[in-house]
């Protein structure tokens, strides 16, 4: 049976990864045993994907990324060109932490700017958008836009990748695609039609 992926003759695949139909493996990309990729994933050249990781579908990762063992990518991830992911909190050369490695889920949709570093441990919500260069060490809301070392929210972002502008009755509406989205409580919703 032949298989329903496309992998570029540099690209290196360890035995035992489950990879979807569609996706592409682009030149000089190391994925590592016990990957799970999704369908219609696009992994650019020289990157890195640990063993256990899991991209969902459609997930987007530029050049020259790593993404480490203990993260989760659901649908729709994007990841900028040489953002990174950490796995443990407190690494030494000389000792061991392989059991110590800390979760990182991204949320659907969520998108990672170049140059961005995720500190393990801190789940990113859906369609949050970390701005390039970030250092994110806490969780980031569903929604929110981060910028900076560390980072920190400065506002809202849609669905559509558009700041959020809230007006008094705490309502925003995307100018791309005119879904409306409700702020209370310092939580973003869509709100559905």
């Amino acid at each position: 049976m032949d298989k329903e992926y496309f992998a570029h003759e540099s690209a290196y695949i360890d035995e035992g990864c489950s990879i979807g139909k569609g996706t592409k493996i682009w030149h000089f990309s190391h994925i590592m045993s016990g990957c799970v990729l999704g369908e219609r994933c696009n992994v650019g050249q020289n990157v890195v994907i640990s063993p256990q990781v899991v991209l969902g579908n459609n997930v987007k990762v530029q050049n020259n990324v790593s993404i480490y063992t203990g993260v989760v990518c659901e649908d729709d991830v994007f990841l900028g060109p040489s953002m990174v992911f950490t796995n443990v909190i407190n690494p030494r050369s000389a000792v061991n932490r392989k059991d110590q490695y800390l979760k990182t889920i991204v949320g659907k949709g969520a998108s990672i700017g170049a140059n961005a570093t995720i500190v393990c441990g801190h789940n990113i919500g859906k369609y949050a958008f970390i701005g390039a260069g970030a250092v994110v060490t806490k969780h980031v809301p569903d929604y929110a836009l981060v910028i900076g070392n560390p980072a920190r929210q400065i506002g809202w972002m849609s669905e559509y990748g558009h700041k959020l502008i809230f007006d008094k009755e705490a309502i925003a509406i995307c100018p791309e695609s005119n879904e409306e989205y409700h702020l209370m409580n310092g939580i973003v919703t869509k709100v559905d039609e």
